[in-house]
Formats: structure tokens, sequence, C-alpha cells
């Protein structure tokens, strides 16, 4: 303390009295959170009382992490600390997220030995704007559906609605299967395959057609295909033809039919990566009745 009985304190008495550097306080004030009360004749700054509550304030602001253009903020009574601890807050939320999607692509190339392009990719794509990520769907969906407008809108409405934002916390599997995803879909011919089922499904429908109807055909297959099974009807057996005719109708073209189910399990990847991005149990493919329609159809091809 100054010996002019003003009770005032140099910058090194004022360290001495916070634990804080002499170097830091000179900072602290040159950016002006701290300004001197005066200064000496011989132009050293000086400090009061209340410079050490001040500065006590700062340092604590500083060590939750608020930057000095916020703590003057606050010392000048432009913004309360419980305005400014709300911002901060925000920020550190989304610094959170970020470094949680650093981490799980880390953690992926740790895992891969990706190189230097693949690393890059990995981490642009990781860190699209759920905005982003809806745009890529969009015009996927948007250039699979061109034109057939009477596709089944409950495949339309399911097929935009896929995978397009990553939890908060993704794992490295979720942030892989994004990746993975946003190459398929842009993939042309991966859009052609998607293509052609939808042609397919708009062709099957009638104008009275309700929305649906593509998922209860699939549950009717399983269920039908099911049973036969479990009463030992192979696909080969005369049975299984009267199975095919219940299932598709006397009329249906079953080599078209036969395509169909080949084409879909082209595209199985990309419903294994949506239900992956989602941390969502695979859905059941169903593998067994599928593949004893096949061979049905193969046995019992028709007319």
């Amino acid at each position: 303390m100054t010996e002019d009985g003003t009770g005032l304190l140099t910058i090194g008495e004022l360290a001495r009295a916070t634990g804080l550097t002499v170097r830091t306080i000179r900072y602290w004030s040159d950016e002006g959170a701290l300004p001197p009360v005066t200064r000496s004749p011989g132009g050293y700054r000086l400090y009061d009382t209340a410079s050490v509550a001040r500065l006590e304030l700062i340092r604590t602001l500083r060590e939750l992490g608020l930057g000095l253009d916020d703590v003057r903020r606050v010392l000048a009574g432009e913004r309360t600390v419980a305005e400014v601890a709300a911002a901060h807050v925000a920020a550190l939320d989304a610094q959170i997220a970020s470094l949680k999607v650093t981490r799980a692509v880390l953690s992926i190339v740790a895992r891969r030995g990706s190189s230097a392009e693949e690393t890059t990719l990995m981490n642009r794509l990781a860190r699209l704007s759920a905005t982003e990520r809806q745009r890529i769907v969009d015009e996927f969906v948007d250039e699979i559906f061109h034109g057939l407008d009477t596709a089944d809108p409950w495949i339309r409405e399911r097929t935009r609605s896929i995978g397009v934002s990553l939890p908060d916390d993704p794992t490295p599997e979720q942030v892989d299967a994004w990746v993975e995803l946003v190459e398929l879909l842009q993939d042309p011919d991966f859009r052609a395959a998607m293509r052609r089922m939808i042609e397919y499904n708009a062709a099957d429908r009638g104008p009275d057609t309700p929305a649906g109807a593509s998922k209860w055909f699939f549950r009717r297959l399983v269920e039908l295909v099911g049973d036969a099974r479990a009463r030992g009807v192979a696909p080969d057996d005369p049975e299984a033809d009267a199975v095919l005719t219940e299932l598709l109708g006397a009329d249906a073209d079953r080599a078209a039919v036969l395509r169909r189910i080949d084409l879909g399990q082209e595209v199985a990847r990309y419903r294994e990566l949506v239900s992956a991005v989602r941390g969502e149990p695979e859905p059941p493919r169903h593998q067994e009745e599928f593949g004893w329609v096949v061979a049905a159809l193969k046995a019992w091809p028709g007319r």
C-alpha cells in the first residue's frame, strides 16, 4: 500500500493481495476491464480496495471462460452476470456438441487407419447442419419420385424422414453410418435402383389405393409365407403355387415380382444405414420368408 495515506495499491501490491501476476493485471487493465483509480506522480497505476473486489470478479468470470468483452459489459453494468452466463452456456453447449462429433470422427479414423482424404470427407459430412442434411435427403427424394404421383405416399414420407440428423452425442458407428448413407444417396446406381422400385410401386397402384398399402402387402407376405413354412410347405410343393396366388393374385406377373424382390435386396444396405444413424435396431429383413418366395416364384413362374 502506498505510504501517502490514500490507501491506494500499486499494481505489485494488488498482485500480492490477489495472487495474480503483475503481467495479468496489467493486461486486464490495458484492456479496460480494470482501469486504475489514478496514477502516482511517477505515472504508476494505483488501485483502491474496490479494485480488489473487481479483480476477483474478473478472475472468476475469466476462469468460467468468459471473454474480456463480456467481462467489460458486466463490469460496466451493460449486462448482468446471469445474462452473460446464459449466453455462455449456449456457446458451451455448441462447443461440446462439436467436440463430441470430433471424438466420434477421430475414433473412426483411429479404428480404420483412414487416409487424409477420407478423414477430411468424413469430418465435413459429419459436421453438416440439420438443414444441409435435409437438403441432401430432399434432393434424393425429389429425384426418385419425380413424375410418379401415384406412388404410395407412405413410402415417400418414410423416405424423406430418414436419418437426417445425428444425435447430440453420436457414436462412431452412427457417424460412420451417416457418412456412408450420404455417399449412397448421391450414388447414381443406387438412385436408379430406388427409382425402379418406386416405378414398380406406382404402376401397381390404382386411384383408390390407400396410403400404406405397400406396408400392408409386406406384412401379408410375412404372414402367409410364415404360415406356409410352419406347415412344412416347401417352395416347390404344389401348395406353394396356391400361396403365391393368394398373395399376388391370379393374374400377377410373377417374373416381374421376382425382379422386384431382387431389386429390394440391392437396396437393403440403405435400410441398415438408416437404422444405424437413428440408433435403432436393424429392421427385420425376413430373409427366410423372402427367400421362400423367391424359390417358389422360380419353381412356379406362372403363365
